[in-house]
């Protein structure tokens, strides 16, 4: 089994087939929407497959170690996480090929006019062990 990471986007990643920002859809599109979503969840955790779901708040800030004090806080200038990361879902499946036909699957949720978005998922694979550096 290996684990993938199915990354939904706001923005950032190449448009989708059915490019209608969500916050024009109409209330009962985003609720197919996220039956879908919710649907498919389902469907792979009954497979064994699924992991981990979360959609993300687009609110979020840069936090880093600055030594003694308060860590600094940014909130720009640049593209931030908050800004392209809509939420995930973790799979854990026996192939590349699997997961390649789950983000398939997965993009084919319905979006305006309830036509299928086909948005670009981005499908990375976790690494298997890590790697070490001895002398």
């Amino acid at each position: 089994m290996a684990k993938y990471l199915l990354l939904k986007h706001y923005r950032g990643a190449p448009a989708s087939h059915n490019d209608v920002p969500m916050d024009q859809w109409t209330p009962d599109e985003v609720s197919a929407h996220i039956q879908y979503m919710q649907d498919f969840i389902t469907r792979v955790r009954d497979t064994g497959e699924f992991v981990d779901s979360q959609g993300l708040s687009q609110e979020g800030m840069f936090v880093r170690s600055d030594g003694e004090g308060r860590p600094p806080v940014t909130d720009g200038p640049f593209a931030e996480t908050k800004d392209l990361i809509a939420g995930w879902i973790v799979i854990d499946v026996e192939t590349q090929e699997r997961a390649i036909e789950l983000a398939g699957e997965l993009s084919a949720a319905p979006g305006a006019d309830g036509k299928p978005i086909h948005e670009w998922l981005e499908l990375r694979p976790f690494l298997a062990e890590h790697s070490t550096i001895t002398d």
